[in-house]
């Protein structure tokens, strides 16, 4: 699934960062309304009753299923009604008891199961009791005697209601081009939401095969993992039957019913590949075709499998609460992230749209094919999609440098290791909202950058030899971490875990600092890095806090370069230097997940040689590594803005993400009396770069600087609150009004953002029209993020009460809500409207939109609105899931730290 919190995944994760880039508990009503007269009695079981011993394999564990009854097959027939929003069904699971028992225990929430009967090889036949646990989100049955082992038959019927949590199996509404609303049935059931739809074994390591048949309307379209085995019309449906799935996990089953269109298919070697779109959306579907079809042809090459379904199908809801979902054949998709005019849309857009789609087929292996025995694990399955999207999209579009952009995700990764609040990448996962809570910047984007790491480390033939065999190993079933570093040290011919152990079972990552002894030698050092002071000093020797690092050195001398390759594995490594050495860069190319911090002599020798003499990651991390160091103390304010003045000059987007984030969080701390000085010193440092690159594309000029451009024109005219700017955005505004093809489509964003953010009432009711009456889903959302922008209490206001009243999707509500909390001129409003409406947004969005919402928090930067934030969360008991709550509340004291720490001086170390 594409989550992620990074700027690369922000709006794919919008989240699955990543991709950049989590579930309250919430109760559940037996839908007794559904439950025909004279059905099998249902009654509901407190929890916490004591278990038989059929139960021993899951007696300490509520939330695990007994492993003595496996299924093997389901046969599934379900009918939505999409007038009603209900479905009814019926299922034969097909089992191997292992041992003798009288109950059979399974997964099942919000559904009403009207009978339940097991059926023997033999004819027998046994009718269950029913009881469902609703707090675990299981169904007991219970037969009145015991079931011999070998294999059974189990037949159930059951009804439910088509949900409006874009979870488990629920509607999607819209208005095609006349206005007219329709409604389709869509599911999104990872990570533990199958069992919304049907009774079943919702744990990944209970594969099986499934045959569904979808009875509906007949003007409806039916899709789901595998081809259409027949069609047929029955009492006046359409019925429609798919062939077999391959062996797999119920998180990966979909069914999608509505009206619905397919382009005509391109075949990648014998598999037909479509794009699904409500009708009118078609003409958006061919970029996205594209890298459908490139990226799985690489994928086939690069695993050395081909792709196990028997079609491939990508398919954009209109509502959907992720960016996307891996399931088998029937891959789902938010429509920003498959639907794009290539024409008008940015070079961001474009990007973001390779990414996922990108991301997503490479789950057909990882994740599909091979699958993680249990959520702690999920990272095997999201790390390497995050990987393998990278490689996938560089091969295919090499000029626009997908691994220098990575550094951006690595960043936001680096963000959340630095709290004493982060997890291991591998994190123990108990209840369904600790699952959820995984899909997270951890799981992503630190668990790609340690597989990059390692692939640099041993080398990319190795790496994918390795890959290969773990596939191979694997196939059809699930794995662990230890089978990965087997086949991955088989290949490479090195001890895999000794090396890697630490940094997905360990929290945290290292900051190694680079100090000259003399002319002679280098004094390379490892210790935790966090932003805030550690509780207790690190121990020596072998801890929790020390890594093996693979370590990268460039030294130079004259006109000599020599380059190093060493395995930090001591808190302290000593490193004899070439006579003369003069240059020194650590951690050369930029994969290493780790800071570096050096000492004054080497940063000033590597100043002096112009930072234009690194490549593009090596600046990036340059700057990131001063900036986080900086904010945890360890590097005064002054050396960092200062350092800052030599990146004037500087022309990749992805070092500027990171100066222009310094430049937003400095703006986040700051009050009135601070903010002019802060204006005037982003002027300084961003106008030299907005004078040269000018307001229109020049001859031969790329994608990556076109998107520069608008980048650093919204920062000049908002963070730099520059008048020249905003009046010219105005009238290019204007002149894109009158004809697009005169404004740059990267530019266009900025206009948009600038317009908002000094615009006045007419302004805003302009572009609240244009979101509701655009073209495509970017320009949607583009309007629809700018009514966050705008600096009026008033109307600010008037957004918030829309993310609640109907007119703002619940896909998207959440976030402009955490828009407007990292406001400097709503996050008081903001606040105080999640405090009041707390309980109504917590029935109304996507759980996992409600955790990214809270994530806005960290804008809320004063030591009032820190107290009452940490009052409020906890006198409300609320639980996001694994450790989310306490990273957030812990990033929001990072921010007061800082503030108390600088903010006195500030005004006077930002004077040029």
């Amino acid at each position: 699934m594409s989550e992620s919190v990074s700027r690369r995944h922000a709006f794919k994760i919008l989240a699955k960062q990543a991709r950049f880039l989590l579930v309250l508990p919430v109760a559940h009503t037996l839908l007794s309304a559904l439950v025909p007269a004279g059905a099998a009695t249902t009654t509901a079981r407190p929890k916490g009753e004591d278990m038989n011993l059929d139960e021993t394999p899951s007696s300490t564990d509520p939330y695990r299923l007994p492993r003595h009854i496996l299924p093997l097959r389901y046969d599934l027939r379900l009918e939505p009604d999409l007038a009603t929003a209900t479905f009814s069904g019926k299922e034969t699971i097909t089992l191997t008891v292992k041992q003798p028992t009288s109950t059979i225990i399974l997964n099942a929430i919000d559904l009403a199961i009207a009978s339940a009967m097991l059926e023997g090889s033999t004819g027998q036949r046994l009718d269950a009791t029913i009881d469902l646990e609703d707090s675990i989100q299981r169904c007991r049955l219970t037969f009145p005697q015991s079931i011999t082992p070998g294999e059974w038959r189990l037949h159930l019927t059951f009804q439910g209601k088509l949900n409006d949590q874009l979870r488990g199996f629920y509607r999607s509404t819209y208005k095609d081009h006349a206005g007219v609303a329709h409604t389709m049935a869509a599911t999104q059931f990872e990570a533990t939401d199958a069992r919304r739809a049907f009774p079943c074994w919702d744990e990944p390591d209970f594969k099986a095969v499934f045959a569904t048949t979808l009875v509906i309307d007949p003007g409806l379209t039916a899709v789901s993992n595998t081809l259409v085995a027949s069609e047929s019309i029955e009492a006046g449906k359409k019925v429609v039957r798919f062939a077999d799935s391959i062996k797999m996990s119920t998180y990966l089953v979909a069914f999608i019913v509505g009206q619905i269109e397919a382009t005509a298919p391109v075949f990648v070697g014998k598999t037909p590949l479509r794009l699904w779109t409500v009708p009118g959306k078609q003409p958006l579907t061919p970029f996205g075709h594209e890298i459908a079809a490139a990226s799985l042809k690489f994928f086939e090459g690069y695993y050395g499998i081909p792709y196990p379904g028997d079609k491939l199908d990508l398919l954009a809801i209109p509502d959907f609460a992720s960016g996307a979902m891996e399931n088998l054949g029937a891959i789902t998709f938010r429509e920003t992230a498959l639907l794009v005019d290539q024409h008008t849309g940015t070079h961001g857009e474009l990007e973001r749209v390779a990414d996922v789609v990108a991301h997503e087929n490479a789950h057909m292996w990882f994740g599909d094919l091979v699958t993680m025995s249990w959520w702690n694990g999920l990272w095997l399955n999201e790390a390497f999609a995050t990987f393998m999207e990278m490689l996938a999209v560089d091969a295919w579009k090499p000029e626009w440098k997908r691994w220098d952009a990575f550094s951006v995700s690595r960043a936001a990764a680096f963000s959340v290791d630095g709290l004493h609040s982060t997890r291991p990448i591998e994190y123990p996962v108990r209840a369904p909202k600790d699952a959820d809570a995984m899909f997270d910047v951890l799981t992503y984007e630190k668990g790609a950058s340690v597989l990059r790491m390692l692939e640099q480390h041993i080398g990319p033939t190795v790496f994918r030899d390795g890959v290969r065999e773990y596939l191979r190993a694997h196939a059809y079933g699930n794995a662990d971490t230890k089978d990965l570093w087997v086949s991955l040290g088989q290949a490479a011919k090195q001890p895999v875990p000794e090396l890697m152990d630490g940094w997905i079972f360990q929290p945290g990552y290292p900051l190694v600092t680079a100090q000259r002894n003399g002319d002679a030698e280098l004094v390379l050092s490892q210790q935790r890095f966090t932003y805030l002071a550690h509780p207790s000093p690190l121990t020596a020797g072998p801890s929790p806090s020390q890594w093996q690092i693979p370590v990268q050195i460039r030294m130079t001398t004259g006109d000599k370069t020599e380059h190093r390759r060493l395995l930090l594995t001591d808190r302290e490594t000593r490193v004899a230097l070439p006579r003369g050495a003069k240059h020194i860069f650590i951690n050369e190319g930029g994969h290493g997940f780790y800071r570096v911090r050096y000492d004054s002599i080497v940063l000033q020798q590597l100043l002096d040689a112009g930072v234009d003499h690194l490549a593009p990651s090596e600046r990036f991390n340059l700057v990131s590594d001063a900036w986080a160091t900086t904010i945890s103390g360890l590097t005064p304010l002054p050396d960092y803005l200062q350092l800052t003045a030599h990146f004037t000059q500087e022309r990749d987007k992805n070092v500027w993400a990171i100066l222009l984030d310094s430049f937003s969080f400095l703006n986040r701390i700051s009050t009135a009396n601070e903010r002019t000085a802060l204006e005037a010193f982003v002027r300084a440092r961003v106008a030299p770069a907005v004078a040269e690159l000018g307001w229109q594309p020049q001859a031969g000029e790329n994608d990556l600087v076109r998107q520069l451009r608008g980048e650093l024109i919204g920062a000049l005219g908002k963070l730099g609150n520059d008048p020249a700017t905003q009046q010219q955005a105005a009238e290019r505004y204007q002149q894109y009004r009158k004809d697009t093809a005169t404004v740059d489509p990267n530019v266009i964003p900025a206009l948009v953002a600038l317009l908002a953010h000094t615009g006045d009432e007419a302004r805003y009711d302009e572009f609240s029209d244009r979101y509701r009456t655009a073209a495509t889903p970017q320009e949607e959302r583009r309007y629809l993020f700018s009514l966050a922008a705008f600096q009026s209490p008033a109307l600010l206001a008037r957004t918030l009460a829309r993310t609640i009243n109907g007119e703002i999707r619940t896909q998207d509500a959440p976030f402009i809500v955490s828009a407007v909390l990292g406001s400097v001129y709503g996050r008081e409003l903001a606040w105080d409207f999640v405090k009041t409406n707390w309980d109504q947004m917590d029935r109304l969005f996507p759980k996992q939109g409600l955790r990214r919402m809270c994530g806005g928090i960290v804008g809320l930067a004063t030591p009032e609105l820190e107290r009452d934030v940490r009052d409020f969360f906890t006198t409300r008991k609320i639980d996001l899931g694994g450790k989310t709550l306490e990273q957030y509340l812990e990033q929001l004291r990072i921010s007061v730290a800082f503030r108390e720490r600088e903010l006195r001086h500030l005004k006077e170390r930002l004077k040029p």
